[in-house]
Parts: C-alpha cells; sequence; structure tokens
C-alpha cells in the first residue's frame, strides 16, 4: 500500500496515507468550530449559569437528606455529577450546529471538501469538547469556593480532561446522529430535549447506583453518563472512590466513542440529502 491511500470501508472517503494528513484535516475540521466559540464567548458564560445554580440551589437544599451521599458530604458527591450533566446538556444540543451549517451551505462545502467523512465527524467531536473544559473550569471553581474536598493532583486534572474529551465526543457525536435523522430545528430540539433528562436521572449523577429501583439500575449500567460520573468522582475529589474501576469506566466511553463515530460516518452525508 506503498504510496497509495488506505480505503477506509464506510467512512465514504479514503484515509490519507500518512497519519499527519488525517490528523491536520481532523484539526481544521476542529479549529472552524472552535473559532465560532472564540467569536461568541457570551455563550460558555451562559450555559455556566445553569451547572452554577445545580450547586449553589440543589446541592444545599439536597445536603439535608440523609443517605443520598452514603455518609459523606453531598455537595462532594453532586459536584462531579453537575461536571457530567453540564457536558452531556452542552454536547446533546450540539448536532443542531450541523443542522445550520446545512441551511447556510457550510455542510455542502465540508462534503465536497478531501476530507473523510470520519475527519469531519471526529474534528466536531473534538470541538465539541472544548466547550466541556471551559465548564469544567467554571464548575472546579465554584466547587472549590463551597468548600468540596477537590483534588488538583496533576495527574488527577488530566485524566479528568480524558474523561470529558470522551463524554464529549460520545454525546456530541450521538447528537449528530439525531440531527441526520430529524434533519429539522424543530424536532431537534423537541428530541434533544426529551433525550437529556431521561439520561441525567437514569444515571448516579445526583443519587447513588444502589438506592435505585432494580429496573432503573439496570438502565443505569447501561448509560454512558454513569461511567463518566463515576470516572469523575473518582478522579475530582480527595477521598474519590471508584464503583466500576477507572478502566471501566474509560473502556465504556471509549467503546461508545467507537460505536457513534462509526455510525454518524456513515449517515452524515445523509443531512444533506
Amino acid at each position: 500500500m506503498t504510496g497509495e491511500t488506505v480505503a477506509a470501508r464506510g467512512l465514504g472517503r479514503p484515509i490519507p496515507r500518512t497519519y499527519a494528513g488525517y490528523l491536520t484535516q481532523v484539526w481544521a475540521v476542529a479549529d472552524a468550530e472552535v473559532t465560532k466559540l472564540r467569536h461568541d464567548p457570551m455563550d460558555l458564560v451562559s450555559r455556566a449559569v445553569q451547572p452554577i445554580l445545580w450547586l449553589l440551589l440543589f446541592g444545599q437544599v439536597m445536603a439535608h437528606v440523609r443517605g443520598l451521599a452514603a455518609g459523606g458530604s453531598y455537595l462532594d458527591f453532586l459536584a462531579p455529577g453537575i461536571l457530567a450533566q453540564s457536558v452531556l446538556f452542552v454536547a446533546i444540543f450540539y448536532g443542531l450546529s450541523a443542522i445550520w451549517e446545512r441551511d447556510l451551505g457550510v455542510l455542502h462545502r465540508y462534503m465536497v471538501s478531501p476530507a473523510p467523512r470520519s475527519a469531519l465527524v471526529i474534528g466536531k467531536a473534538l470541538a465539541s469538547s472544548v466547550r466541556g473544559i471551559s465548564q469544567s473550569i467554571v464548575i472546579y471553581a465554584c466547587a472549590a469556593v463551597m468548600g468540596v474536598k477537590l483534588s488538583f493532583a496533576p495527574g488527577h486534572i488530566l485524566l479528568v480532561a480524558l474523561f470529558i474529551v470522551l463524554a464529549s465526543a460520545l454525546f456530541s457525536t450521538f447528537s449528530l446522529i439525531i440531527a441526520c435523522i430529524v434533519k429539522t430545528r424543530e424536532r431537534f430540539m423537541g428530541i434533544g430535549q426529551f433525550l437529556t433528562m431521561p439520561i441525567f436521572f437514569a444515571s448516579n449523577a445526583i443519587y447513588p447506583i444502589a438506592l435505585m429501583p432494580g429496573w432503573l439500575r439496570a438502565i443505569a449500567r447501561f448509560n454512558p453518563l454513569s461511567y463518566e460520573v463515576d470516572g469523575l468522582r473518582s478522579l475530582m475529589l480527595s477521598h474519590g472512590q471508584s464503583q466500576f474501576g477507572l478502566t471501566v469506566d474509560l473502556g465504556a466511553l471509549g467503546l461508545g466513542v467507537c460505536v457513534v463515530t462509526v455510525i454518524a460516518t456513515r449517515m452524515y452525508p445523509r443531512l444533506t440529502q
């Protein structure tokens, strides 16, 4: 295969012979998405309000309910869940931008570019993680002010960033799949709002899995948000522990990212039809 391109089955375009060329195309797509964010920084500020309110209001009220934090501080228990919630809420509506791009004609230019479809999907997924990372900075600062026992070990911080990148990629790519199916902004907004609450509440973000009824406990174990929260909870807190194990948490998110990326790559061209 020397001097040629390697065809990727189902990816719509051949992957460049060198990884550097492929990564350059991914970076170009991601940079274009991040540029939009730089031009509208108030979007980050407005999205930071909701998680802060959850910590200040919900956290303070529910801290008086016994049993929610398994004998520890409920604010400590809640902070990683709110970070995961914030990443979910930002990423799950990311597909809306693809519909806007189609309506503005930008998506058609992407489709005729030499970049493989997979590079377009992965680039958008990486761009969405920038929003997730920015949310984490706000939540870390708010949690520190409220006395949450955070861990600032460099290794833990890096792993938290990795969890955010994986979760952002998973949910934003899932959002892109939804956009390819519904194709209209109105339907997308309705389905997005319908999905966020079940994903959030059927996880361990605001209460332990042990307190759930059996049927909900089974759903929570198939919910990727549960593995994100579990990993964040063991890394963000100075006394944090993982229920499933960090290897399982990372594996579940990584597998989820691979699955949705393959599906979105196959479906992405349908958005223009």
